[in-house]
This record gives C-alpha cells, sequence and structure tokens, in this order.
C-alpha cells in the first residue's frame, strides 16, 4: 500500500476533529440542523488552520444520508464514497492552476445538471484569490443566483485579493490561527495512535514552529520520523529543522548589542562550520531579538530553558525597547538583500559589523512607544538681525568677498524652503484612528503597531479607507503591513471604527525634500576653486542665498 503523508492520514472527517475554530463549526452545524444552509461560503484564513478539511465535512454533512447533531455519518453510501473520492456530485477545484475563464465557463455549463446520487452538487474551490480578472466577471452571476441544488465553497488565504462583488455574495468565516495548546492536544492523538514517544518539550517546540498550522505542525513530526527512531526530543527537532544552537544566536545577538565585531564574526564562522543555512540562521536572529522584546514588554518566553531565559533577561536588561525594534527592522532589511543576492556570505557579515557600529545611532526610526516626545519647533533665525550681524566684507584665506545688501532676499527664501509639498490623499480624516492603533498594541501586536507610528487615515470613498505614512512606505514595511494575517487585523479593526465593510489602501505621504538655493558666483577674473569653496562652506549653514563679488 503507497504511504500516506500524516496530514492526509490524520485529516479530520468530522467537525469535532476540527480544532480552534469552535465559533465556525458550531454555526455550520446550527445550519445543517435547520436546513438554512446558504448558496455560497468563503473561508478565509492562514495556512493548515482547517479551511478545506471544513469544507469537504461541510459538503460531506449536507449530503448526508444520516446526519447526526449536524456531523456526517460517514458510514451511508454518500459519505463512504465522498471519502474514497468516487462521489462526482462534489467537485474540488484548486484555482492556482485552474484559473482561466474556460475553467469557469465549464462549471457554469454543468450546474444546471442535477446531482447524481446526492442532494446537491458543492463546488470546493480552493486558493480563489488566483482566479484571473475574467473568471471572477464569470463566476459572478452564477455565485449570487446558482440553482437550488448547487452549493459553493470558497477558500483562500487572501481574502483581500478579492473583488468586493465576490465577497458581498458569500457568507464570510474566518478562520484562526490555531493555538499551540490546541495544536499540542492534537499531536499527542497522533502520537498515541502512531506509537510515537515525544517528550513535552519537543511537542511545546514543534506547536512554536508551525506558527498556528496544524498541517505544518505535522510535517515537521513526519520529518523526525523518518530516520525510523519513534523517540523525539527536542534537540532532534532542532538539528532536522536545521535550527542553530541557542548559544550561537544568543552569542551574536549579544556581540551587536556589545558591540564586539570580533565576537560576532567568530560566531558566524562557527555557524558556517557547522553546515548550517545564514537564512535560517538570520530568521533565528530576528525571532531571538523579538523574543527578547516580548519578554521586556510580558516578563514571559515559550520553549526556552530557565538558564536561556535568565541569559536572556540578562542580555535584555542592557538593551531598550526601541533598539531592539530598530535590530527587528535592520535584520530584516538584511533578510530581504539576502534573497536577491549570490554573495550571501559578504552581505551578512557586512550588515552586522555595520549593527555592531551603529547599534546606538540606528534610534531614528522609533524614539518613544508609550509617550512619543513632543516636537518642539525649530527657532526661527531673524533674516535682518542676522544680515547686519554678518558683515558685508568675510575674508576667507586672506580674501574679501562682499555680500551687497540688495542682492540679499532673506525672507521670502526662507518661507520658501519652510513649505514643503506633501502628497495627501483626498477623503475625510479619520479622527479616531490613534484608537486604532490602541487596539493594536493591546493585542500584542507590537511590530506593526510600531510600522504604524506617525501615521493618519482617511475615508476616500464608502469602501476604501487609506493609510498615509508620513515617514514613508519602505518595501519592508510594506511587505510587513501586506501579510495575511497583519491586513486582516488592520481591516477588521478599520471596519470596526467605520461600522461597515471597508477596504485598505496603503499609501506614501512622505514629505519630498525642496532643493537647496545654491550660491551663484560672480567674478570678473577666475579665482582659485579652493577660494570658492572654502568661502560656500563658511556660509553654507547661513540658510540665505548670497552672490559672490570679487573686491576690485
Amino acid at each position: 500500500m503507497a504511504y500516506t503523508a500524516l496530514y492526509r492520514t490524520f485529516r479530520p472527517k468530522n467537525f469535532s476533529e476540527i480544532v480552534g475554530q469552535d465559533h465556525i463549526i458550531q454555526t455550520l452545524k446550527n445550519q445543517i440542523k435547520s436546513n438554512r444552509i446558504g448558496h455560497a461560503y468563503l473561508f478565509t484564513g492562514g495556512r493548515g488552520t482547517g479551511k478545506t478539511s471544513t469544507a469537504k465535512i461541510f459538503a460531506r454533512a449536507i449530503n448526508c444520508l444520516n446526519p447526526k447533531d449536524g456531523e456526517p455519518c460517514n458510514e451511508c453510501e454518500i459519505c463512504k464514497m465522498s471519502l474514497d473520492g468516487s462521489l462526482t456530485d462534489i467537485v474540488e477545484m484548486d484555482a492556482a492552476s485552474n484559473n482561466s475563464v474556460e475553467d469557469i465557463r465549464s462549471i457554469k455549463e454543468k450546474i444546471n445538471f442535477l446531482p447524481t446520487l446526492a442532494k446537491y452538487r458543492v463546488y470546493i474551490i480552493d486558493e480563489v484569490h488566483m482566479l484571473s480578472l475574467g473568471a471572477f466577471n464569470a463566476l459572478l452571476k452564477t455565485l449570487e443566483e446558482p440553482p437550488e441544488h448547487v452549493k459553493f465553497i470558497l477558500a483562500t488565504t487572501e481574502p483581500q485579493k478579492l473583488l468586493t462583488t465576490i465577497l458581498s455574495r458569500c457568507q464570510r468565516f474566518d478562520f484562526k490561527k490555531i493555538s499551540n495548546e490546541n495544536i499540542i492536544k492534537r499531536l499527542k492523538i497522533v502520537c498515541k495512535e502512531s506509537n510515537i514517544e515525544i517528550t513535552d518539550k519537543a511537542l511545546e517546540l514543534i506547536a512554536v514552529l508551525s506558527e498556528g498550522a496544524a498541517r505544518d505542525a505535522l510535517s515537521i513530526l513526519e520529518r523526525c520520523m523518518q530516520d525510523g527512531n519513534s523517540n523525539i526530543d527536542e534537540n532532534k527537532i532542532k538539528d532536522l529543522v536545521g535550527i542553530p544552537k541557542f548559544t550561537y544566536v544568543h552569542s551574536i545577538i549579544k556581540g551587536i548589542i556589545e558591540k564586539d565585531i570580533e565576537a560576532s564574526l567568530k560566531t558566524i564562522e562557527d555557524v558556517l562550520n557547522e553546515g548550517k543555512d545564514l537564512e535560517n540562521f538570520l530568521w533565528e536572529m530576528i525571532k531571538h531579538t523579538k523574543d527578547m522584546l516580548m519578554y521586556k514588554v510580558t516578563k514571559k518566553l515559550e520553549i526556552y530553558s530557565e538558564d536561556e531565559i535568565k541569559q536572556m533577561a540578562d542580555l535584555a536588561d542592557k538593551t531598550s525597547k526601541e533598539e531592539l525594534i530598530n535590530m527587528i527592522y535592520k535584520l530584516s532589511e538584511l533578510e530581504n538583500k539576502m534573497r536577491i543576492s549570490s554573495q550571501k556570505k559578504i552581505i551578512f557579515e557586512t550588515e552586522i559589523i555595520k549593527l555592531c557600529l551603529k547599534v546606538e545611532e540606528d534610534k531614528t526610526e522609533i524614539k518613544q512607544i508609550d509617550t512619543p516626545k513632543k516636537i518642539t519647533p525649530k527657532k526661527q533665525v531673524e533674516p535682518e538681525k542676522n544680515i547686519e550681524e554678518i558683515s558685508s566684507k568675510i575674508e576667507i584665506n586672506n580674501q574679501k568677498i562682499e555680500t551687497p545688501k540688495e542682492e540679499i532676499k532673506p525672507k521670502q527664501n526662507i518661507e520658501e524652503k519652510s513649505v514643503a509639498p506633501k502628497i495627501q490623499a483626498e477623503g475625510n480624516e479619520i479622527k479616531n484612528w490613534q484608537n486604532v492603533l490602541d487596539n493594536i498594541k493591546k493585542q500584542g501586536k507590537v511590530i506593526l503597531y510600531a510600522n504604524l507610528i506617525n501615521t493618519d487615515a482617511v475615508e476616500i470613498n464608502d469602501m476604501t479607507v487609506a493609510i498615509r505614512f508620513h515617514n514613508g512606505l519602505n518595501e519592508f514595511r510594506k511587505d510587513l503591513l501586506q501579510k495575511s494575517e497583519n491586513m486582516n487585523i488592520l481591516t477588521k479593526e478599520i471596519s470596526m471604527m467605520c461600522k461597515k465593510p471597508m477596504q485598505i489602501k496603503l499609501e506614501d505621504a512622505s514629505t519630498s525634500k525642496p532643493q537647496k538655493p545654491v550660491a551663484k558666483v560672480e567674478t570678473k577674473e577666475q579665482k582659485d576653486n579652493s577660494i570658492e569653496e572654502d568661502a560656500e562652506d563658511a556660509l553654507d549653514n547661513l540658510d540665505i542665498p548670497i552672490n559672490f563679488v570679487e573686491e576690485e
């Protein structure tokens, strides 16, 4: 018999086996029991959270001949044929590889035919956001008013890419990331049935590495079984997954904070000698720094031993939250650089040296998270008084340079210099935007909150809110905000604030710097270049245009 992957072998067959999605399961079961089944459903959420499994169970339950409390019996003819894939009335379609208009038209041609055996013909379209624009438009009318015997279940990890016309035609259910506790419970059941001996620390490590995806957790567990040894501990998982030793990660972070370049480079060499991948090592550095930041905020850490927690606590006391956030920024930017570079080692070592040298200087992005500093306006220079204090003749290298008063127009130039054009979105500014940021901060999303500091929001139209970034919207920040998890949080908070479903648009509203006025030099004869450069340097900080005229 062919080998079947663990996540397929232990795929849930009943609603009761779906973990971490009780709010969705109960609603679906109530609809089945009351026979109030919708015509189109949209299941959204991260990978491995149970979207496809729930869709299959739901399709089987609404067609089951002997349903029990909203659950499929898995024993009748319909259920058995559905489980072995021979029931043609339940159609699964992968939109990633079947995303053309012709694929959707083939569905439209078949939906008018009655089911062969089941009560409903169910179409499960996975990764629906991959459909082309033409395919979406071809699906619209069918999705809005399908025949009574047809049901649609759409699944996607990126609902923000769907057309609003599609979203409005479906009952939407958002699948949450599965908690570590629920993943550990599921892993214990799998290990018991598969005769796998595993330590509690190893279970915790797998749960953390899976990042809320049950399928990823089972895939990691399966990798640990491949050597034929059914005994699994924490060290075995780290070796197989390629996680560098704690001592290496902690050592290089300590070197950066303490500005010890030699120690940091020695750690990199040790990691490479052990055959570890630099990109994996960098991911662990980012996670390690994030864990230290969370410890400073919450005083809690996961999967670390008592000795490791003590080492991290001691190092965290030597730095600040702002410095740790800036380190995460810099390391994440380094991750993007390494992806497109063929000289990963050189890029990695160079950036680590820069971090060691400039860790104190890189606090420009984030100042204070809890209590932003009050920005005091710069004292304006009184141009007339300043001009009188400067004599009409300035001596540089024993050369006299005149500054005729009639050539000077300080007021006009200072006013022009203070005006910097802004790119602003048209619309109504949202006054309680700070409440949205506070809610995100309370949820523990420190990185997301930090990236939204110094922003505001405007309602462009009835369906769209633009978030304006006055300090600029770089690629790293844009990628971070467009992650499905972060975009879902923002969409939810903004929709609750506006009391209606809204879409989000990210906008770079950074100020463009005006060009500095260049001093014009007018001479009767060509003078030495060094004299002119010295004069310009001496007067550069005056912020007023000056014409240089040689004294005869």
